[in-house]
């Protein structure tokens, strides 16, 4: 298949990835490169959706990046993985939906890997853990945009980062639900889980 896979072994500032997003669509459209997986950490930053609302700011002092993406705000940051991606709809029949249920199955699949339950939601877009009280909590945040039938951004996946900072905003733009990482769920080794996301992403969308 052909597309190229990065790896960054150092945190990406937020706006320098979405530029050289951008870049690599523009040069896929023009034939000029291949699609594209890029897993990386961000440095701490909060991005806001094309659908944001000012009332999910919860500290007005907390500096927030509007965004290209589809969705509200979200948080990045050390211990969080970032599985970003450049696709061609074009050549893959141009169905939007098909292409969040590849990124759910991709995590769901993946997690189970690691014997975690999670589920997608058609109502709150993302992936879903619930724990043993019954309290219902983001795992993975799930956010694309498509320009000219080329979709990028991708997903994010919480692995033993800081949950505190979500305490300025409403994640999401959801009340009654929380955020928790992988580290709280089950304490095991997930070093190489983004080799897990990329076989399983690949397999997905070959489909």
């Amino acid at each position: 298949m052909n597309i190229d896979i990065k790896k960054s072994t150092k945190p990406v500032k937020y706006k320098f990835a979405i530029e050289k997003l951008e870049e690599r669509l523009e040069a896929i459209r023009l034939n000029k490169k291949r699609e594209l997986i890029w897993v990386l950490e961000h440095n701490e930053v909060f991005t806001a959706g094309t659908n944001f609302s000012e009332k999910e700011i919860i500290d007005k002092s907390t500096n927030i990046i509007k965004t290209t993406r589809v969705g509200k705000i979200t948080y990045h940051g050390p211990g969080q993985l970032v599985f970003y991606f450049v696709i061609d709809l074009n050549k893959r029949g141009k169905n939007i939906r098909k292409l969040i249920t590849i990124i759910e199955n991709t995590i769901i699949k993946t997690l189970k890997e690691y014997n975690i339950d999670c589920f997608a939601d058609k109502k709150n877009i993302g992936i879903w853990h619930k724990g043993k009280s019954g309290q219902i909590n983001k795992i993975a945040a799930i956010g694309i945009k498509v320009k000219k039938w080329i979709a990028y951004h991708g997903f994010s996946i919480n692995i033993k980062n800081d949950l505190t900072a979500y305490n300025k905003i409403i994640p999401c733009g959801i009340k009654n639900r929380g955020v928790i990482n992988l580290d709280k769920i089950k304490r095991q080794n997930y070093k190489d889980i983004w080799l897990n996301l990329i076989k399983n992403f690949l397999l997905n969308i070959k489909n």
